[in-house]
């Protein structure tokens, strides 16, 4: 409740304080005590909420783009991609005052990021993205005001590069959507499923000058079945721990996703009996935590420490990818591979198989929409 006093001229002065909320007591004075009361209740009710009427509030200090992004990356912990967006973003615009944000100013930033960066559409998203969320964040805490959010209001396929950003790049940036898939086996070949489970149980990889052992050979296979069977991603695969694995319940709990968010994944009859024989013959470093499900990782969860492991495996996998015949195969075409299989294999609706998968974007979906409809049109008479 606040505090009040009386003053020798008969008027009233009430203290407000909370800690957290407002950054130094508020001190009102009001004619009268039944004046002072009514405005105290009130106002002690927004207190309570965590809410200041704006008149209380203290002017921002942050008044430039990247002020506002140092401030909103040290408080809102925003994901790593974001992080590594908005750096990138404020090396070009870190300068601009924020009441220069408007909606010229963000198609203006569009255009430089085609005509003169020549970025790939996905990364100007990112980069728009980023600052969108910035934003945001920014008008919560009243540090900057957009009546119309031009992060907000953009069109679809705004960085979709036009005849006129093509002509002034010199290039022309087009999305690239992974459409390769493991090829089934032909005229008696075996399939590149197959001709990479056979490489990886080989254990050997050739090279021009000596052949090359490779290390963890059951990890790598059991990496491999696993990201065709669940759709999971790299690194959400090699962080695994034990106890993210329910065998009863045939699922996998990632508490910590690209996205940010928790998401369940049911494990296939094939999954569930990769992860029962690699449970029991698992080969964990003595150096690392003894509850990971593989071997790479050593539970550092820096974005640099996560990278190291991705770059290595990615190399890893091409090297046996390469010597499987699988020519233009990267390892993430897997993750396409293992919910086109979805799609062609249940009869699971888009938005359950979204929730498997992680995908945010019903448009990064569409592109399975042909498996489903050619499913159907085999259906009819």
């Amino acid at each position: 409740m606040a505090g009040k006093k009386q003053f020798p001229n008969g008027t009233w002065q009430y203290t407000f304080k909370r800690a957290g909320v407002l950054d130094k007591p508020l001190y009102l004075t009001f004619a009268t005590e039944e004046e002072g009361d009514q405005y105290a209740e009130r106002l002690e009710a927004l207190l309570d909420r965590g809410i200041v009427p704006t008149e209380f509030k203290p002017e921002s200090r942050i008044v430039r783009l990247e002020q506002l992004a140092r401030e909103f990356m040290r408080e809102a912990h925003p994901s790593p991609k974001d992080v590594g967006a908005l750096n990138a973003a404020l090396k070009r615009w870190g300068d601009t005052p924020l009441p220069k944000i408007n909606a010229a100013w963000v198609d203006g930033i569009i255009a430089e990021m085609k005509r003169f960066e020549k970025l790939a559409p996905a990364s100007i998203r990112a980069r728009i993205g980023a600052l969108a969320r910035c934003s945001d964040w920014g008008m919560r805490k009243g540090h900057l005001t957009l009546p119309d959010h031009p992060f907000r209001t953009l069109p679809d396929g705004y960085a979709q590069y036009s005849k006129a950003d093509t002509q002034a790049a010199g290039v022309k940036r087009q999305d690239i959507e992974r459409d390769r898939r493991l090829e089934p086996g032909a005229a008696g070949k075996p399939s590149e499923y197959d001709r990479i489970l056979a490489v990886i149980n080989g254990g050997v990889l050739a090279r021009k000058q000596r052949p090359l052992t490779l290390e963890y050979p059951r990890a790598h296979r059991a990496l491999f079945v696993l990201a065709v069977e669940s759709a999971m991603r790299m690194s959400e695969m090699y962080t695994l721990s034990v106890d993210q694995i329910d065998l009863k319940k045939r699922t996998v709990f990632l508490e910590k996703t690209k996205n940010g968010d928790k998401r369940q994944v049911p494990l296939s009859s094939v999954a569930l009996a990769l992860l029962t024989e690699h449970l029991e013959e698992r080969d964990i470093p003595a150096s690392h935590p003894q509850d990971l499900l593989f071997p790479w990782w050593n539970g550092e969860a820096s974005p640099k420490a996560r990278a190291k492991v991705s770059d290595y495996l990615s190399k890893r996998f091409n090297d046996i990818f390469g010597q499987a015949g699988c020519e233009g195969l990267g390892f993430h075409d897997l993750r396409h591979e293992a919910v086109s299989r979805l799609f062609e294999k249940t009869n699971l609706s888009e938005s359950q198989i979204m929730k498997i998968s992680g995908h945010k974007s019903h448009r990064m979906m569409m592109r399975y929409a042909n498996l489903r409809g050619s499913d159907l049109a085999a259906a009819l008479w």
